[in-house]
């Protein structure tokens, strides 16, 4: 299964798309509740995972937990709009039925990896607005992950060695929001997709199911 994939935009309808991306910890997540709670009408596309659900996580809200054989099959049908391999066979991936659902009534926002937003940008250039949640510091970024207790030593360091390698593609986005304070960088969010949201709506869509089937073999972004 290839680590990274997505393919080009083919059809002619003018959906808005909004990305919020960051290395873990970086309090993307919060960030995005906040977007839904403030702005009317934008729905949230819940992404596919093959990793363990967490306790407070509810399965079709947070993320839908799939197996790796289910991820797949979702794969393999063209179901994937992008997936990544986050970790050594943990999967993530945005659901093409997810946001043709959501995008029905308004715009859409994803709360993605690094280079799941990447694979968003490069297939949709113009009809999504995507933002790079950065960390104050490493050290910071540090100190969030381990106040978690969610993660053993091994699993910290691959988290750490990740977020150094993300931060290089801080450059490549439409926008940077630092999170040294939540309440802040959520109004500097909220003011940054207002402005995308407000510009006239793009010509272009999501790419066709025959698109997506024929790209499941897909790329590495690093290749390219």
């Amino acid at each position: 299964m290839s680590k990274s994939t997505t393919s080009n935009s083919s059809s002619d309808t003018g959906r808005k798309i909004v990305v919020l991306t960051a290395p873990s910890g970086s309090g993307k997540t919060s960030i995005a509740r906040r977007l839904l709670e403030w702005i009317p009408g934008l729905s949230f596309s819940v992404s596919a995972t093959t990793r363990r659900r967490r306790p407070h996580e509810r399965d079709g809200v947070d993320y839908h937990f799939v197996s790796t054989a289910e991820f797949e099959r979702l794969r393999q049908a063209g179901d994937l709009l992008e997936y990544e391999e986050v970790y050594p066979g943990r999967f993530y991936g945005t659901l093409r039925s997810e946001v043709e659902r959501s995008a029905q009534s308004g715009p859409v926002l994803l709360d993605v990896e690094v280079k799941g937003a990447a694979n968003v940008k490069r297939a949709f250039p113009v009809e999504s607005f995507v933002v790079f949640v950065s960390p104050p510091s490493m050290e910071e970024l540090e100190r969030r992950l381990r106040a978690r207790g969610s993660e053993d030593d091994d699993s910290f360091r691959e988290r750490m060695d990740r977020a150094r390698h993300e931060i290089k593609y801080v450059d490549t986005f439409d926008a940077v929001v630092i999170n040294d304070d939540l309440e802040r960088a959520a109004n500097e969010t909220l003011e940054l997709v207002r402005s995308f949201l407000q510009a006239p709506s793009p010509e272009s869509g999501l790419p066709s199911r025959a698109d997506r089937a024929s790209a499941a073999a897909g790329e590495d972004p690093e290749s390219k």
